[in-house]
């Protein structure tokens, strides 16, 4: 028998700032490496023989919670990775529900049904994701290992661990950032001994589905994301140049989008905010970084930048200015 942590990765850039990240190489946020804290501790009495995690960053540096402390070396299998989200990739949820809301009501409540140009469906995903799991659990037999994966394809696989037939995968809830699943594995299969477990964060209140909403919502979809000009004023007060055009991101609701078309110039109430079309923001290939910054170019949007990722941003908070 074979027993297995399946972990989802710490807070990323798309988890924050709601962006449909796939197969794109997002960071971690500040609040992210924090849960990475908490899983290390969390893990610390746990046995572990080896660990294993998808090729892309949030799940590689996720793992490091793990095989760091105690001296083990990390597998990496890109079939462990989150679905490929095709044309919807670097899109905002909130954009994508104004433009294709029955393909996000698809995507979360009726996945046998999903797709869009250039993605996987959920059977593909399963296609890969379950042969590479059962691979690791042969090879490991006897043993406990920790597998560090994606929110999306984890639900799918769990449910369909669960016996749930494709159909009903939507029924099933998400997990939390670094949230954690056990199984086993025997020779009558995969057996789900519990799922979606993050009371390390509730306890450090570093839960990030704790500062949303749209898991609450029965269609899951995106309620509390408005995008206003900035104000001149809000540009000065953060230290925003005028190249470019700065766009507010209002999280709160109804409440909140009153509150902002309300508020007066360089209120910080309920603010995120993004930069777009700086010409000196373009990068030469899609996914460019500009070097020495937390801010991240979305792939195939070379021309769009978002701030560093810090502690609380997102909740209420109005995030510093991005330094390039």
């Amino acid at each position: 028998m074979t027993r297995i942590y399946l972990v989802r990765h710490a807070e990323a850039e798309g988890n924050l700032y709601r962006i449909a990240h796939g197969h794109y190489n997002g960071l971690i946020t500040a609040r992210g490496y924090k849960q990475i804290a908490a899983l290390q501790q969390r893990f610390e009495h746990i046995h572990i023989d080896a660990v294993y995690s998808s090729d892309l960053f949030r799940t590689r540096t996720t793992a490091r919670a793990v095989y760091l402390p105690k001296g083990l070396p990390l597998h990496t299998d890109p079939n462990l990775r989150e679905v490929n989200m095709g044309v919807w990739e670097g899109h905002t949820w909130q954009q994508l529900r104004m433009e294709d809301e029955e393909r996000i009501v698809d995507f979360n409540r009726h996945l046998d049904r999903w797709q869009v140009p250039g993605g996987e469906t959920a059977q593909q995903v399963l296609d890969r994701f379950i042969p590479a799991l059962t691979k690791i659990a042969l090879e490991n037999d006897g043993k406990t290992v920790a597998v560090f994966s994606h929110g999306a394809a984890l639900r799918m696989v769990l449910g369909t661990l669960e016996g749930r037939p494709l159909s009903e995968l939507g029924s099933t809830p998400h997990g939390d950032n670094t949230a954690i699943s056990l199984v086993e594995y025997d020779e009558d299969g995969f057996t789900v001994l519990y799922r979606d477990d993050n009371h390390h964060l509730i306890d450090a209140n570093l839960s990030t589905f704790a500062k949303q909403r749209w898991w609450k919502d029965e269609r899951m979809l995106e309620s509390d994301m408005y995008y206003l000009p900035m104000t001149d004023a809000q540009r000065k007060e953060l230290g925003i140049g005028p190249e470019g055009e700065a766009i507010a991101v209002l999280h709160g609701g109804g409440a909140g989008r009153r509150r902002a078309a309300a508020a007066p110039e360089g209120a910080r109430g309920g603010l995120d905010w993004l930069v777009r079309s700086a010409p000196h923001l373009a990068g030469p290939e899609p996914g460019h970084r500009p070097p020495g910054t937390g801010g991240a170019v979305l792939p195939g949007k070379g021309r769009t930048a978002y701030p560093p990722a810090l502690p609380g941003c997102g909740d209420g908070e109005l995030l510093p200015p991005l330094r390039i």
